[in-house]
């Protein structure tokens, strides 16, 4: 299935290079003790820019729902359908939502409930992009 490949603007090159490095990072307020995704210029809480950092997670989770893409209309990926598209939670967080294609697990074979951990996956020459999969 072919993927997107990222292009980092200066409030997501943090995210990219940990990716690059096998790590997944999230924001981090130091104000409020929380974690946050997606990426924003300020705490979605309390607004603060400046409390604002980053932490590493350990990137584990479970697959909440999904749906089966049967009928979508974007050019590049119309050739893959169907294709699974699962809300994957975060352990750590579970505000926190990840989509994902779970790659390697079959369509209508989707274990909701199941645990997953992040997987990087190579999609061009030196950058990767984080992925999802089922452990049993």
């Amino acid at each position: 299935m072919p993927k997107v490949i990222p292009v980092a603007d200066p409030l997501s090159k943090p995210f990219w290079d940990a990716v690059n490095q096998k790590k997944l990072l999230l924001q981090f307020c130091s104000g409020c003790r929380r974690l946050q995704y997606p990426i924003r210029d300020r705490c979605a809480d309390c607004g603060s820019a400046e409390k604002l950092g980053w932490k590493e997670v350990r990137g584990r989770g479970h697959i909440s729902t999904y749906i089966i893409i049967e009928d979508g209309r974007l050019d590049r990926r119309m050739s893959d359908q169907p294709y699974n598209l699962a809300l994957v939670t975060m352990d750590e967080d579970p505000g926190i939502n990840f989509y994902a294609n779970l790659p390697g697990t079959p369509v209508d074979k989707v274990p909701v409930g199941a645990p997953v951990e992040v997987v990087f996956e190579e999609v061009a020459p030196g950058q990767l992009i984080h992925e999802w999969r089922a452990v049993q």
